[in-house]
């Protein structure tokens, strides 16, 4: 069954403790290292070239975002990323603002010409400019008429387990329902709040969360990126209902979220998660 499955992935995260190298955005490093601590992980943030295939080496796993790109740590992210693949480590790729400037979009082509990427989770407009290799978001943030909706779910899941297939890895794509595949199986998960997109940080905690379930080495990355892309939706939903209660707004639910994180067990998880096949 899917829910054992993912749960089994879930229980491992605290029992195996897997430590990442995070090479990520500057705004929400903070919020990658505490959400990694609040799920049973550990952090280590290394982003000059000079070590990063050292401390890649020492790590579980490997998460490489560009949320502020500049030339200084493309390098290092290339580097860090050969030396997981070497290693046979799983390593993640969050190509945030993918389609918003050449300098972003021509990055994430030349990391994929580079890395074979266990994980590459992003939101549609993203996905889509890796796709096709160009497109449009708005700022960081996927562009309206990328939503996935019930409506066009189908339609949505064929594309993505289509470049599951072209990319051999696992694509996530985030939304109000996320898909995330490896070209056989294919997963929609219905858990999250919308307050998640009103905190700086949420999508990147969710990419260090995935690259520390696939850390584990319990079950086969799909399994391992849906669950946590489950567990970090779940736990947007406890801390939306944290926030209402103690009359809180966007700080309370930071805070409430880590909180969630820190606190979800193997049975809430097996009974909160919202996940189909499709």
């Amino acid at each position: 069954m899917t829910h054992e499955n993912l749960t089994a992935v879930f229980e491992q995260v605290r029992k195996t403790a897997p430590l990442v190298h995070c090479i990520t955005n500057y705004v929400t490093v903070n919020d990658a290292a505490n959400v990694l601590l609040a799920c049973g992980a550990s952090p280590v943030m290394a982003d000059d070239a000079a070590e990063a295939a050292e401390i890649t080496a020492l790590c579980s796993a490997t998460y490489i975002n560009i949320g502020t790109l500049n030339a200084r740590t493309v390098e290092s992210m290339r580097t860090a990323g050969k030396k997981a693949v070497e290693l046979r480590h799983p390593v993640v790729l969050d190509p945030v603002g993918a389609g918003a400037s050449v300098l972003r979009t021509e990055t994430v082509r030349c990391l994929m010409d580079s890395v074979a990427f266990t994980v590459i989770k992003g939101n549609m407009s993203e996905i889509k400019t890796i796709a096709h290799g160009s497109g449009t978001t708005r700022g960081v943030d996927a562009s309206v008429s990328d939503a996935v909706t019930d409506e066009n779910l189908a339609e949505s899941a064929a594309f993505v387990r289509d470049l599951a297939v072209r990319t051999a890895g696992v694509i996530a794509v985030t939304g109000a329902i996320d898909i995330v595949s490896d070209g056989t199986k294919t997963y929609a998960c219905r858990n999250g709040h919308p307050m998640l997109a009103s905190i700086t940080g949420s999508g990147c905690m969710l990419g260090a969360l995935v690259a520390a379930f696939c850390g584990t080495g319990a079950g086969c990355a799909v399994d391992a990126a849906a669950a946590a892309v489950c567990a970090m939706g779940l736990c947007g939903e406890q801390a939306y209902r944290k926030t209402v209660s103690a009359g809180g707004g966007t700080g309370s639910f930071r805070s409430y979220l880590l909180d969630a994180v820190s606190l979800l067990t193997p049975d809430a998880f097996a009974e909160g998660i919202k996940i189909e096949s499709c």
